[in-house]
């Protein structure tokens, strides 16, 4: 129960997190260059920078799947749709562009994620190697003195 709640948290959280990224900082660049497609462009270096990332934890010996790379581009081209048909109206683009990128990010990396073998048996397979003392786990103590004279 408890990983179920935490997947579907950091789904939540990272659909939030991500599509805002796109949503704003192409935004951002198209309405202060005025060059449609700039949103696709945005949302594909974001997309190798993460394959980029995705391949250095493979050669670090983690499974290909480890790192799931997020599915930027379709939004990102309802975005520049958006942008493109509402040219005359910039407050259009940014209300319906940003509204179609927070609803449709969720629902293309949905589907992305359920094409990924299961993260709680990757997880416990593959534990990072190595942790910082300051990261060691350490044992819960609950009931140790339970039933100490002291």
């Amino acid at each position: 129960i408890f990983y179920t709640d935490w997947m579907w948290t950091s789904f939540v959280v990272f659909s939030i997190s991500q599509s805002t990224m796109l949503a704003v900082g192409a935004i951002y660049y198209m309405l202060f260059t005025g060059v449609p497609g700039t949103a696709t462009y945005y949302a594909t270096i974001m997309t190798i920078y993460t394959w980029v990332a995705k391949g250095a934890w493979f050669a670090l010996g983690y499974p290909y799947d480890f790192i799931v790379v997020p599915v930027w581009i379709p939004s990102a081209m309802l975005l520049d749709l958006t942008y493109w048909a509402t040219r005359r109206n910039k407050h259009a683009a940014i209300i319906i562009g940003g509204t179609l990128v927070g609803l449709s990010f969720p629902l293309f990396n949905m589907v992305n994620l359920l094409l990924v073998r299961d993260p709680l048996e990757v997880a416990f397979k593959y534990p990072r190697p190595t942790l910082p003392a300051y990261m060691t786990p350490i044992e819960p103590q609950v009931g140790k003195f339970y039933n100490s004279p002291v």
